[in-house]
């Protein structure tokens, strides 16, 4: 479960900001999550409740917001949204498409005491 090794990526940058800001607890985490991207929203916030025990982030609320999947359409040299991977361009029904969003996972921002 990969999961596991993403919300332990987002609780690092989370103590880092601590150090840095001189904060000693976390209310919400924010966290935007590409549609694109191959990690399951509900088992990251499962394994984020996991790894943030005992953490200045214990207790604290993620919140997980999708972004949408956007794609270059190589044939008709459109931008186009993408809801899964491998679809096809809307426009012309081509199968060689770029993706150029919404594979991101970012903490987009923390609320803090």
């Amino acid at each position: 479960m990969h999961e596991m090794s993403l919300a332990e990526g987002v609780l690092r940058i989370i103590e880092a900001q601590a150090r840095e800001q001189d904060f000693t607890r976390v209310k919400t985490v924010r966290l935007e999550l590409g549609q694109l991207s191959h990690a399951a929203p509900e088992a990251l916030a499962f394994c984020y409740d996991a790894v943030v025990r005992g953490t200045v982030a214990e207790g604290s609320r993620l919140e997980i917001v999708r972004t949408p999947g956007q794609a270059q359409c190589l044939a008709c040299d459109r931008t186009v949204a993408l809801a899964r991977r491998y679809d096809p361009c809307p426009h012309c029904g081509g199968h060689r498409l770029q993706v150029i969003a919404g594979e991101e996972m970012r903490v987009k921002e923390l609320e803090v005491q």
